[in-house]
Formats: C-alpha cells, sequence, structure tokens
C-alpha cells in the first residue's frame, strides 16, 4: 500500500509542478497587438518573403510574368522571385509548356523562355483576352 500511495503522490507532485510551470509560460508571453497594429503586422511580409496572404493572381501567372520579364532567368532565380520552391517552378513551367503558353528552347547548359503572348486565357470569364493582355496590365 505504501508504494501504491507514493506513486499517487509523485503524480501530484509532477502535475503541481507543470501547472506552475504553464502559468509562469503564459505570464511571460507579451499580449498579442490588436486593431490597426494587428492589421500592419498582417499585411507586413517578412524580411525578404513575399506575404503568406492570396493574391489575385496565382503561381503560375507570378512564372509566367518572371518569365516574359527575363526569358533566360535560371528556374532556381523564378523560385525566390515567386516565392516558392524551385520544384514548384518546374512543375509550373511543365504545365504551362505543355498547355501551350511558353516554349522552352535548350541553348547550351541553359533554357530560353518564350512566353507565347497570343494564347487566350483558359477561364471562360476572361477568354475573350490573352496572355499578353495580362502581362500589359501588370508590366506596363
Amino acid at each position: 500500500m505504501a508504494a501504491k500511495k507514493s506513486t499517487r503522490d509523485q503524480r501530484v507532485k509532477s502535475t503541481k509542478k507543470t501547472d506552475a510551470a504553464n502559468a509562469k509560460s503564459t505570464k511571460a508571453k507579451p499580449a498579442a497587438p490588436t486593431g490597426a497594429a494587428a492589421t500592419a503586422l498582417a499585411s507586413k511580409p517578412a524580411e525578404g518573403r513575399p506575404s503568406t496572404r492570396w493574391t489575385f493572381l496565382t503561381n503560375h501567372a507570378h512564372v509566367l510574368i518572371v518569365l516574359h520579364a527575363e526569358p533566360d532567368l535560371v528556374l532556381r532565380e523564378v523560385a525566390v522571385r515567386v516565392g516558392i520552391t524551385e520544384r514548384a517552378v518546374q512543375r509550373i513551367v511543365q504545365d504551362l509548356e505543355d498547355e501551350g503558353f511558353i516554349r522552352r528552347e535548350k541553348i547550351g547548359r541553359k533554357n530560353h523562355y518564350e512566353v507565347l503572348t497570343d494564347q487566350p486565357l483558359r477561364h471562360p470569364i476572361e477568354a475573350h483576352r490573352d496572355i499578353g493582355d495580362v502581362l500589359k496590365l501588370i508590366t506596363g
């Protein structure tokens, strides 16, 4: 019976220590900003990284815009500029090539990308416009 009691006592002591530690850790945390301060922080991206909030254009559009501006850029750099992984950019470039939005030409060890600006947009709402219209709107 003594062994049973000491085990129960150890559990009670352990629980009290955990409760005390939790109380200390909650007191040490600063209050989260609210109102305008919270909105400003939420909309401010981390240093050198794009905002994690949603955007109107997809990553496919972002890759297309970057490659249109700099057709000889390596995909690693495209990934940095768009804020996604290099592997994601590779998949997107393959999608764009398969669907006829870009043409890839191998020049030595590098690729040159040509955006086919006369291709219509895919969704019925915007099908009356082409890729060139979007690029003009974004790049000016």
